[in-house]
């Protein structure tokens, strides 16, 4: 998770833009590296930066979506071993802006990224299963 190179094994955005242009600086891995992407209308443009990475409990990424609108946010991803196997949260937070308050009204931010969190939890979940990470 820490390795910006290895999200497209599970991240549901990059099924909805095989072709989406990206570009990895900073460290390779953990604290520093950076990635961004430009794509279709659906994955929109941005940029992430791993904050913090205290594995294996808990990662911070700095997420600046660029369009179809900016918006900064951070998203977390917490991680409890239970076992043999481990639970995986993933959360995302940052100010309401304009443009989240005005589509907030029309459709809860859950309910409009929480499918595709899901999406990707069970993709992780799989790759990390078949020893893919």
């Amino acid at each position: 998770m820490i390795d910006f190179r290895k999200w497209g094994k599970w991240s549901p955005w990059d099924e909805m833009d095989p072709n989406m242009e990206k570009t990895f600086s900073g460290s390779d891995s953990g604290v520093g590296a950076k990635y961004s992407w430009t794509g279709n209308r659906k994955v929109g443009e941005g940029r992430m930066e791993i904050l913090e990475a205290s594995e294996p409990s808990r990662i911070h990424v700095a997420l600046d979506f660029l369009k179809p609108f900016k918006s900064s946010n951070t998203n977390t991803f917490t991680l409890q071993p239970k076992g043999d196997s481990t639970d995986v949260t993933w959360s995302m937070t940052g100010p309401m802006t304009l443009m989240t308050r005005v589509m907030g009204i029309f459709k809860s931010m859950d309910k409009m990224v929480g499918p595709d969190f899901e999406k990707g939890l069970q993709m992780l979940k799989e790759v990390a299963e078949n020893g893919d990470s």
